[in-house]
C-alpha cells in the first residue's frame, strides 16, 4: 500500500525561484495553454519538447522532480489499463496473443497506449507543478480576478475563490490525518488483507475517523469565519495586490515562441 504522504497534490513547496515569483494568473493561463497543446498533439515524438519544458520548469523552480512524480503513483492503474486496452483494441501488427482467449496485442496498440499514458502523465505533472509553486491563497486571488467580471450577472466570485482556497488547503491536511489514522489503526492490529469484501471492511475503521475529523475541522473553520464576521460586507480587499511584472511578460513571450512550432507541426 503506497504511503499517503507521497501524494503531493494541493501541497505548496515554498522556494525562492523565478517560477514562484510569477503572478499566479500568469501560471494558471500558461498551464492551461500547455494542457490544451498537449490535448492537440497526436504524435509521440511531439511530446519530447513538453518533457524538456517540464524538466526546465522544475530546474527554474528549484524543486525536486520526485515531488511531482509521486503524484503519478495513484494513477499507475490508469496507465496500465490505458496501455492494455489500447493494445488489444487497436488493429495492427500482432505482437503477442493472450493465451486461452481470442485476444491479441498489436504493435500499433502499444504505440497508442504509450502515447496516451505519457500524455496523461505530463498533464498530471504540469498540474502538480502549478500547485507546488503557487500558494492556495494566490490561486484563490487569481481565480477571483478571473471571475470578477461575472459579478454583474450575480456569480459570487469571492465565495467561489474562497471555497477553492479552502479545498486546496484541506487536501494536504486530510492526507496527513489519513496517514496518522492509518498508522494508529495498523498499530491496533487492523490489516487490509484478504478478498475484496474483507478489504472493504478493513477500510471502514480508516474512513469513519477520517470523516469525523473532516467534519470537526469544517465546523471549527465555520465558527472561526463566523466569529470574524466573514460575509458581512459585500466589498472585500486583498492584502497582496496582484500585479504583472517584466518576468510575466517574458514568460508569455517564451511560451508563445514554444507554441508556434508545435502548432505548425500539428
Amino acid at each position: 500500500m503506497p504511503r499517503l504522504q507521497d501524494i503531493t497534490l494541493g501541497q505548496y513547496a515554498p522556494r525562492d525561484s523565478i517560477i514562484h515569483k510569477l503572478d499566479p494568473r500568469t501560471k494558471i493561463v500558461l498551464s492551461l495553454v500547455f494542457m490544451v497543446l498537449l490535448m492537440l498533439v497526436h504524435r509521440i515524438e511531439l511530446l519530447l519538447p513538453f518533457f524538456a519544458v517540464a524538466i526546465l520548469l522544475f530546474y527554474l523552480s528549484k524543486l525536486d522532480p520526485i515531488l511531482s512524480l509521486k503524484n503519478l503513483r495513484p494513477f499507475l492503474w490508469l496507465f496500465i489499463l490505458t496501455l492494455f486496452f489500447h493494445g488489444i483494441f487497436t488493429e495492427g501488427k500482432i505482437l503477442w496473443k493472450v493465451p486461452f482467449v481470442d485476444v491479441w496485442i498489436t504493435e500499433e496498440g502499444i504505440y497508442r497506449g504509450l502515447f496516451y499514458t505519457l500524455r496523461i502523465g505530463l498533464l498530471t505533472v504540469l498540474a502538480s507543478l502549478l500547485t507546488l509553486t503557487t500558494s492556495p491563497m494566490s490561486l484563490a486571488d487569481a481565480i477571483e480576478r478571473f471571475l470578477s467580471p461575472f459579478k454583474r450577472i450575480g456569480i459570487p466570485s469571492q465565495e467561489i475563490a474562497m471555497m477553492l482556497s479552502i479545498s486546496l488547503r484541506f487536501i494536504p491536511i486530510l492526507i496527513d490525518e489519513a496517514e496518522r489514522i492509518r498508522k494508529a489503526q495498523f498499530s491496533r492490529g487492523c490489516q487490509i488483507t484478504g478478498n475484496l469484501i474483507n478489504k472493504i471492511k478493513s477500510i471502514v475503521p480508516l474512513i469513519v475517523p477520517l470523516f469525523i475529523s473532516a467534519f470537526r475541522r469544517a465546523n471549527d473553520l465555520a465558527l472561526a469565519m463566523d466569529s470574524r464576521c466573514y460575509g458581512s460586507s459585500n466589498e472585500r480587499t486583498s492584502y497582496y495586490v496582484l500585479q504583472f511584472h517584466r518576468a510575466d511578460i517574458v514568460a508569455f513571450v517564451a511560451v508563445l515562441i514554444f507554441c508556434i512550432p508545435i502548432v505548425l507541426m500539428y
